[in-house]
């Protein structure tokens, strides 16, 4: 069996090889798509990872999988979808399709074309989703009270008669679409930008609160810099690893031994 706490440096098939069926609660992670990056070599297989991922996710689990598209001669590569369907053909949910919205893109000569400052986070479920505390923002029209129209799938429709005259509520769930700063601003550790394509720590928190409870098992199939396990700790999360790299598994250990200590330095601050 997989233990936990560990980044395990070998293939993420083989790690989940070694997991019960149904261990882990919520996976995040960014695979190493389309070259876009050097991940020292290593190559997946999409469709195999994404049947592991379904028999080792709980019912009720969730993977959260950040990937984009290369474009190759003009065209997109559209691995994202590709990606999407191999997970659906594996029996997830597509759940939802969110965005990460780059606030601070890398300046690029995109040619005949807009500049390129997303990237997909899809949302595949196996089954509902049994977890979901969403990031709310408070709601503009809070206090007023709903009228009797609202807009709907066909245009402009009636409101139940039962809501009429209730009061709009104070807060609403965010949209789909995340906005984050990128490069030094998207970790609070330096030793993350030995890694050449992380994705912000604000982005594993923001998914890792709404799709998990304290206790839950969180893996990252794709481990990299150690985002997704550092900022599972954090939060309270049990965590494990695959990182093939050795490279990026010593990276990842630093950072994680990084937390540990201000996290001492932290409780020895708060002591009278």
């Amino acid at each position: 069996m997989s233990e936990l706490g560990l980044i395990h440096n070998e293939n993420c098939l083989a790690t989940m090889a070694r997991m019960p069926d149904g261990f882990v609660d919520l996976t995040v992670t960014s695979p190493p798509y389309d070259d876009l990056r050097d991940y020292n070599g290593y190559q997946f297989n999409v469709r195999e990872i994404a049947e592991a991922l379904f028999a080792k996710t709980r019912e009720g689990g969730v993977v959260i999988w950040v990937v984009g598209d290369r474009t190759v001669n003009g065209s997109e590569s559209l691995t994202s979808f590709e990606h999407a369907f191999a997970f659906r053909d594996a029996g997830f949910r597509v759940h939802d399709t969110m965005i990460y919205a780059k606030n601070n893109p890398i300046p690029s000569d995109c040619g005949k074309r807009y500049r390129q400052a997303f990237e997909y986070m899809f949302c595949f479920t196996k089954g509902q989703p049994r977890t979901f505390d969403p990031i709310t923002e408070p709601t503009k029209s809070a206090g007023q009270k709903i009228k009797a129209f609202r807009i709907t799938g066909n245009g402009r429709g009636n409101v139940p008669d039962e809501d009429i005259g209730r009061k709009i509520r104070t807060e609403r769930k965010v949209n789909n679409i995340f906005y984050y700063n990128v490069g030094t601003a998207s970790a609070t550790d330096k030793l993350a930008f030995q890694h050449p394509a992380i994705f912000p720590e604000k982005l594993a928190e923001d998914q890792i609160r709404t799709w998990s409870t304290a206790g839950d098992i969180i893996y990252d199939p794709f481990t990299g810099s150690g985002t997704t396990l550092k900022v599972a700790a954090r939060l309270g999360r049990r965590w494990l690893g695959s990182e093939i790299s050795e490279e990026y598994v010593e990276l990842a250990v630093k950072r994680l031994e990084l937390l540990n200590e201000e996290n001492a330095n932290s409780a020895l601050a708060r002591q009278p």
